[in-house]
């Protein structure tokens, strides 16, 4: 099982990456789930989001604190704790960052892969605002290679439709190809 956390803020869309990636993967014949935690919700409040994935029936309903991969969203909230937290040796940390993968900030699990790449950016210039979770995906998938682009076509056009989900797609591929991943 392929255990995913998400740390955003309120607005940034984790809780909808967790959800388009667990589509996904159901839809490419494996077994998923997605669901958020969050306190008061409002925008720009620290969020997290989890996604499971795995070849067999999932029985666990608690959050995911082991995770083998861990999404941040904001570059701002590797400032305020260490994502890497709980992370299981060889799992792999994307970060949102301007800075490459040896600038990735406080990271306590040496054992881990770092990758980067500057969503920001990225989203301003293909979305024209900066929400990333869709340019984030795009480093999910080169990083982890848990689902492919082929994989989250469908369910990316299903929730923006044809003309947002061509400019998230774009966006996608973009972060799949600029994601810098070390270890």
């Amino acid at each position: 099982m392929q255990e995913i956390r998400f740390h955003g803020r309120g607005g940034q869309g984790a809780v909808t990456s967790a959800e388009l990636i667990a589509i996904a993967a159901i839809n490419k014949g494996n077994c998923a789930q997605a669901f958020p935690s969050f306190g008061p919700e409002r925008r720009g409040a620290p969020v997290v989001a989890f996604c499971r994935v795995d070849d067999k029936k999932i029985n666990i309903r608690a959050k995911v604190y082991n995770p083998d991969v861990v999404i941040v969203l904001d570059p701002g909230l590797v400032e305020l704790m260490d994502p890497s937290e709980g992370m299981k040796d060889g799992g792999i940390l994307i970060i949102n960052t301007k800075k490459g993968p040896e600038g990735a900030g406080k990271v306590s699990n040496s054992k881990i892969k770092i990758a980067t790449v500057d969503a920001n950016t990225i989203a301003t210039e293909e979305l024209g605002r900066v929400i990333v979770n869709t340019t984030m995906i795009g480093a999910f998938i080169k990083a982890t290679g848990i689902i492919s682009i082929d994989d989250i076509k469908d369910p990316l056009m299903g929730r923006f439709g044809a003309k947002l989900g061509a400019r998230n797609l774009k966006a996608l591929e973009r972060a799949y190809k600029e994601v810098l991943i070390k270890g």
